[in-house]
């Protein structure tokens, strides 16, 4: 599977607090969330992104509390894979808990800008930046993560393998 959008560009140590705020957690309600997610580091994201947009950042993605709500306001926001050098370990499993792709990527953390177009396989790990004509390679999804990814998350990934 591909995903191609353009790039929104955070730093390192981006922690959960800044992804959802937490004045923004008496719901879990993803409508609500995606209005506030990355507010406090960038004002006006909730009105630019667009379905299928790639967020990019840098080293310890997801630092912080050990809330879902962080990775569900960015899948909710519409962001179809976030790129980073590295994630906390916490914000990985929930990402995938949740069914929101992420991969590691140290080069294209580095070497992605903001606006760039970017077009990621998750089958080959190969993260192709169309905006300069750079290709990166990340570590491809264990199929039973892609599995995971693709049904859309951990519950209905399970409800598909018990039938429900």
């Amino acid at each position: 599977m591909k995903v191609t959008g353009n790039v929104f560009k955070f730093g390192d140590n981006v922690d959960t607090d800044v992804i959802i705020p937490a004045r923004y957690l008496n719901s879990a309600d993803p409508e609500h969330l995606k209005q506030h997610c990355m507010e406090d580091i960038d004002d006006t994201f909730a009105q630019k992104v667009k379905a299928g947009d790639i967020m990019v950042a840098g080293k310890n993605f997801g630092c912080g509390s050990s809330r879902e709500h962080a990775p569900i306001s960015i899948k909710a926001s519409g962001v179809s894979l976030v790129i980073a050098a590295d994630f906390a370990r916490i914000f990985y499993r929930n990402a995938i808990n949740i069914g929101l792709a992420i991969m590691e990527c140290p080069e294209a953390s580095e070497k992605i800008a903001a606006g760039d177009e970017v077009v990621a396989d998750f089958d080959t790990g190969i993260i192709e930046n169309r905006t300069k004509g750079e290709t990166y390679q990340a570590k491809p999804f264990p199929a039973f993560v892609k599995n995971i990814i693709d049904c859309g998350g951990l519950v209905p990934y399970t409800q598909t393998k018990i039938g429900e």
